[in-house]
């Protein structure tokens, strides 16, 4: 089938809307949920944990979104124009420490009968509990955060961290996904190009390369120097500007400090697509369109503007934003209350292409589903509002898996062979 590439073509029409899923959470159920809420709502890119079990997950959830745009009745219930092409799926990797990657730890043993727990209640993904069934860290749900560290009255929760070697995933996990995140800080050069090496053997199987920093006095210079280390390199690049990192739900100015640091990379970074996160929430369109019309042109969307910023082979251009811990947090209550991605048994098969006539099983209608797709889409839509006009075309390594067709008289067009 030959569709527009939707993802790339967000990253040029600055709308790119990436669901940050978390570096380190590995709570199967809630992925498999939130995945399919954000892909149906809109969302170009998933991004995960480097884990089979994480990756296998996601594609469950797009292998149940695929076959949901066979089904008519679910169709006409949906809120949104249900996609007719899949997100990019990401994973994540870090060139040391970092906050994405560790988990929570202490022994609940420890803990004073009469404490009143405030670290249970803190904790933003429900991964710290009392009970007979799980007392302490569950570790599958925490993402490491690190709100319950200062709270604790003894002063006895740590972090460990818990990050997935590239050399001992890589061959296996790397050509199931279409992209991949560094998570690196300033000074860690010769850290970064070390994972880069384990990893440029399969760089050509991808669609986008994202690095993500956070920032620093002279954030500038490394990521230049980062830039210059890598290159050539024949995807597109994406510039995370990690301000805060996992705070979005905490309060409206968490995002200033990410859109501080993405006007800085743009007003002098290296080439490249500048995406905001850390501390994204639901206030970060309204701030961007803030910044429009205060200066900050290099946020700007006014087609004026167009010929200097959209062109990453020769500067910084802004693609959109990174949800991590806001988007979460959204459906946070509808994953508590059950399964939202129901399993693909649920979901009648067409008995032949192009039949209908097999429509959704009444199991799967379910109003958890709908409620999750309206409130992801409710993130979604204010950062899809603000495209701007496509200038250039985007590009992508031809390959087996990959091809460009131009038509005469149509946008280019990408042909990918789906590996969900």
């Amino acid at each position: 089938m030959r569709v527009i590439h939707r993802p790339l073509i967000s990253l040029q029409e600055g709308c790119w809307f990436k669901l940050i899923g978390g570096a380190s959470y590995q709570h199967l159920p809630s992925i498999r949920n939130l995945a399919l809420a954000y892909a149906l709502a809109g969302a170009d890119c998933i991004d995960v944990a480097a884990d089979p079990a994480v990756v296998k997950a996601v594609k469950e959830a797009f292998s149940v979104l695929s076959r949901l745009q066979q089904q008519t009745a679910f169709i006409a219930q949906c809120p949104v124009d249900i996609p007719t092409e899949l997100p990019l799926l990401m994973v994540s990797f870090s060139d040391g420490d970092d906050p994405h990657f560790r988990k929570a730890q202490f022994d609940p043993q420890q803990c004073p009968a009469d404490c009143s727990r405030p670290c249970e209640a803190i904790c933003p993904a429900a991964a710290i509990a009392f009970e007979p069934s799980m007392t302490g860290v569950i570790e599958a749900r925490c993402y490491g955060c690190g709100r319950c560290l200062p709270v604790c009255p003894i002063q006895q929760i740590e972090t460990v961290t818990r990050a997935t070697s590239a050399q001992a995933v890589a061959s296996a996990l790397l050509n199931e996904v279409d992209a991949i995140e560094i998570h690196t800080q300033v000074g860690r050069y010769d850290a970064f190009m070390a994972l880069w090496s384990a990893l440029q053997p399969y760089l050509n199987n991808l669609t986008v390369i994202s690095i993500s920093c956070p920032e620093h006095d002279d954030a500038i210079a490394y990521l230049w120097q980062l830039y210059e280390g890598i290159q050539p390199l024949s995807v597109p690049l994406i510039w995370q500007t990690d301000g805060r990192s996992m705070s979005g739900d905490i309060g409206k100015g968490t995002t200033h400090a990410t859109l501080r640091f993405a006007e800085k990379v743009l007003r002098a970074g290296p080439p490249g697509y500048v995406q905001l996160a850390g501390g994204t929430n639901a206030y970060t369109v309204a701030k961007l369109r803030e910044a429009t019309t205060t200066g900050a042109a290099r946020f700007s969307i006014s087609p004026s503007l167009v010929a200097t910023i959209a062109r990453p082979a020769t500067g910084p251009t802004f693609a959109g934003v990174g949800y991590g811990s806001f988007a979460r947090r959204l459906l946070s209550p509808l994953l508590d209350e059950g399964a939202i991605c129901p399993p693909l048994a649920a979901i009648a098969t067409p008995t032949s292409p192009g039949d209908n006539s097999d429509d959704l099983d009444p199991a799967i209608a379910i109003p958890q589903l709908l409620q999750a797709v309206q409130l992801a889409q409710s993130l979604v839509a204010p950062l899809k509002a603000i495209r701007r006009p496509v200038v250039t075309s985007p590009q992508v390594p031809l390959g087996e898996q990959r091809e460009w067709v131009t038509a005469s008289t149509e946008p280019p067009v990408y042909r990918h062979s789906s590996r969900f």
